[in-house]
């Protein structure tokens, strides 16, 4: 056998060795790799955490643990907590606790995160000391864009409801049977003025315990847009809203539908803070169906049973139980009969009141009503008719 013969063999055997070397090669490279990331996957969690802090909010795991080699990073974060501190930090207004938080990252895309939670969550309110449950069959949410400002982010959760403690026993507050918000950045935005663009979704919601006609299912889509916020750095939400009210800032509603049974309303318009940190602006609603949910405001029973403080608080300012059981009472030795015809046609009285405001319009293919609803200060006003006070936001 010749000399080149030997050599010739000798490369063709070296060259069965080199693909698995090349492979192991790579796989200790990627696996030292991984690791390194995900060492520094733990550090950027910590940066995150104390930034946080910073703006008032603490969060904390019980036990956190990082897997899915080869091609993901998972964060376990088992026994997770948040709370919100006020700015003296004497108080601890607000906590939260929930079972664990699953956080997924492919290795191929970091910029993109998923999150799962694991229900149930303690909600405890260091005010009021008021105990909330909070359950959902699935919770799960999306962020793009980081480690920078994020471009938009989504929260989901299906079956979501809330309960208050009441001793050991939990009464309903809200349910629905989805909720879902999204939040992103406007096309054009700049980092050192962010406009935000959300939209917030209700399937089938509903709230207990303030009155029947809210127990029953709605739907809810609301598309809005933020503007006069200056970074989107974590901040405690009173500076937040004070940036936003210096800056002329706004929330302007692109578009508000709710529905609930044969009662549709659309609403749109800008609100924006007074030097108070109150509401100020306007919505133009269009309403159809008021014929259906007057009647079931109860107005005539109220009146039948006596108007609670709280109630008149809310719509007549000023006015006081007794001096309207009083003004029925007059009326009635004036003109025997005449204070139980006006309770009788309160539900009426109510309903010209809103026809005299408002304006007729067309909903969907449906006789509507079209008017203001003005906030000025807190205030909330239907048409002259203060309905409501709203407290300063910060």
């Amino acid at each position: 056998m010749s000399d080149m013969t030997i050599a010739a063999g000798r490369r063709s055997r070296w060259g069965l060795f080199i693909a698995p070397v090349l492979l192991l090669i790579l796989a200790a490279a990627w696996s030292g790799f991984w690791f390194y990331a995900a060492s520094q996957a733990g550090v950027a969690a910590d940066a995150w955490r104390a930034q946080e802090a910073k703006a008032g909010r603490i969060y904390d795991c019980a036990k956190r643990s990082i897997s899915g080699f080869p091609f993901r990073f998972e964060v376990q974060c088992s026994g997770a907590s948040v709370a919100l501190v006020s700015q003296n930090a004497s108080k601890t207004p607000f906590t939260a606790k929930l079972d664990s938080i699953l956080v997924v990252g492919q290795v191929y895309d970091p910029k993109h995160v998923i999150a799962e939670f694991s229900a149930p969550a303690t909600l405890v309110d260091g005010v009021t000391q008021n105990t909330f449950v909070v359950n959902w069959t699935k919770g799960r949410s999306s962020v793009i864009g980081l480690p920078a400002v994020p471009e938009r982010a989504s929260i989901v959760f299906d079956d979501p409801s809330i309960n208050r403690m009441d001793g050991s026993v939990q009464v309903p507050l809200a349910r629905a049977k989805q909720v879902e918000l999204h939040g992103r950045l406007a096309d054009g935005s700049t980092s050192d003025h962010p406009v935000i663009e959300t939209v917030l979704q209700i399937s089938q919601g509903s709230i207990q315990g303030v009155h029947p006609l809210l127990a029953e299912p709605f739907e809810a889509d609301t598309r809005a847009k933020i503007t006069g916020l200056t970074d989107l750095t974590p901040k405690p939400w009173p500076q937040r809203f004070r940036e936003i009210q210096a800056a002329g800032g706004h929330i302007e509603i692109v578009q508000s539908r709710i529905q609930q049974g044969e009662m549709i309303a659309v609403a749109a318009g800008t609100l924006g803070l007074s030097a108070n940190g109150r509401l100020d602006g306007e919505l133009q609603m269009t309403v159809t169906g008021l014929e259906r949910v007057i009647p079931a405001l109860g107005i005539e029973k109220m009146l039948e049973d006596g108007v609670p403080q709280a109630t008149l608080d809310r719509v007549a300012p000023g006015v006081k139980t007794q001096d309207l059981n009083n003004l029925f009472g007059a009326l009635d030795r004036a003109v025997p009969g005449l204070g139980k015809v006006i309770k009788q046609n309160a539900n009426a009285g109510v309903a010209a009141g809103i026809n005299s405001i408002g304006t007729e319009s067309t909903l969907e293919g449906k006789k509507a009503r079209s008017f203001p609803l003005k906030f000025v200060d807190g205030a909330v006003l239907l048409g002259p008719v203060k309905v409501g006070q709203i407290p300063p936001l910060y």
